[in-house]
């Protein structure tokens, strides 16, 4: 086996990063142009994609949209067939909880929709990403969410659980040919989450063992290592990144 250069792991790939004009996307497709490979760039903001653009430089591009429109997704294969000839590695990162409190109380319609982004919308990047001729990798972004009860973000969860055990059946549907891996992070330092721990991160970090939130570059990482050759038997695994949460003693 040619031994790998852990520094350029992506030297002459392309990777396609679903909402990552800023956050958990944002590092992710940072951490990919800093080993060396070419990144496409999603969001629903033309603006923010830009200054992303002019961050991460030549190596990277972005066609802006909605992630569950199936033209937007036409349009981002399209733009990658034109630029890069093909693509190599796919995260699926976007996705969406517009609604907190008790699961019971959830609207019909705002269920639906979260389920059409962060579980549908993740299927069709992914078979739109192998009709264009995906050939290594897929990491989808989940949440510790979907490994138990989550009070106050309830259906998120379920659709996170759903998102991972979707991992599980693409991982075996497409193997050997392509991995299928995820990560379930905990609460990371971005605006997405800001709800879950401003105006009390002490109090909220004070819940991980390792005593401090989450940052995006913690997940991109590990995001990185399942994309790359150095996770080349591992597929169908989720990860979670949760600052030892989950070694906490039960009583």
């Amino acid at each position: 086996m040619t031994p790998i250069d852990h520094t350029r792991r992506f030297e002459g790939t392309v990777s396609l990063v679903t909402g990552s004009s800023r956050g958990i996307g944002f590092a992710i497709a940072r951490r990919i142009v800093d080993e060396g490979g070419a990144v496409v760039l999603t969001g629903r903001k033309q603006d923010a994609l830009d200054a992303a653009i002019a961050e991460l430089g030549d190596a990277a591009s972005a066609v802006a949209g909605r992630a569950d429109d199936a033209d937007h997704r036409a349009a981002v294969f399209a733009h990658i067939t034109e630029r890069h000839g093909g693509l190599d590695h796919l995260v699926n990162n976007t996705g969406i909880n517009p609604v907190y409190g008790p699961i019971v109380d959830i609207d019909a319609e705002a269920a639906r929709k979260i389920l059409e982004v962060n579980v549908v919308a993740t299927l069709d990047w992914t078979r739109a990403a192998l009709a264009a001729g995906l050939s290594r990798s897929v990491v989808n972004i989940a949440s510790v969410a979907g490994l138990g009860a989550s009070p106050g973000i309830a259906f998120y969860g379920i659709s996170k659980a759903a998102l991972i055990n979707l991992t599980a059946q693409l991982a075996y549907e497409l193997a050997p040919g392509i991995r299928v891996n995820a990560v379930a992070p905990a609460v990371i330092k971005t605006a997405f989450a800001r709800a879950l721990y401003e105006g009390h991160e002490a109090e909220a970090a004070a819940a991980y063992p390792l005593a401090r939130l989450g940052e995006p570059a913690d997940v991109a990482g590990p995001v990185a290592f399942l994309l790359s050759d150095d996770a080349a038997w591992i597929t169908g695994q989720t990860v979670a990144i949760d600052g030892g949460a989950g070694i906490r003693p039960l009583t």
